[in-house]
């Protein structure tokens, strides 16, 4: 798991939609679908509940999103002091 895949799934997850998700990242839609794919197979929890349209999280997902905006958060203060020392 690395922070790029990380901000993958928050996107995906606060936009309900990997399509679009892919377009805000920058980054072709069958990239994010394999991230999150992979991302789920190395956790062992399905992460999404999809539909044609949309995504939804699965309350693994709920869990992962908590951590996943701690870790993140937590890894661009780190970014940010190193800048500013």
């Amino acid at each position: 798991m690395d922070l790029r895949v990380l901000r993958y799934f928050l996107e995906a997850a606060r936009l309900g939609n990997v399509s679009r998700a892919a377009d805000n990242l920058c980054v072709t839609q069958p990239t994010v679908s394999r991230q999150l794919k992979e991302l789920e197979e190395e956790l062992g929890e399905k992460l999404f509940e999809r539909t044609n349209y949309a995504i939804r999280l699965t309350p693994a997902g709920e869990l992962l999103r908590e951590r996943a905006e701690d870790i993140l958060s937590m890894a661009d203060r780190t970014v940010q002091d190193f800048k500013s020392l």
